[in-house]
């Protein structure tokens, strides 16, 4: 069974480990996209949605609870590397389960 570490100390080390794919709770930080540190592919294979302050927004790149705010892509624009553009959105982050 694959096992990912919850919070590396500063060794680098992890004393929690929980298995991969198999959490009911989100992040703090999530982004779909592969490069960044916040990526859980596990976690992204189930459908995921968010709501901020109560509306639900289809198109997040990227939430964070703590601080607040999601990342929004708006329109079809894309930046030199070819990814959408987005926006930063504040308010009352709650993501759920779709299923």
């Amino acid at each position: 069974m694959a096992c990912r570490r919850s919070k590396p100390s500063r060794d680098g080390c992890s004393k929690a480990w929980h298995p991969v794919g198999m959490t009911t709770t989100f992040p703090d930080r999530l982004s779909v996209h592969p490069d960044s540190p916040h990526h859980d592919a596990a976690l992204l294979e189930r459908a995921i949605g968010i709501r901020l302050d109560g509306v639900e927004y289809t198109t997040v790149e990227e939430y964070c609870i703590s601080e607040g705010w999601i990342r929004v892509t708006i329109g079809k624009a894309v930046d030199r590397r070819g990814r959408p553009l987005t926006i930063q959105r504040k308010g009352s982050v709650e993501p759920f389960f779709k299923d």
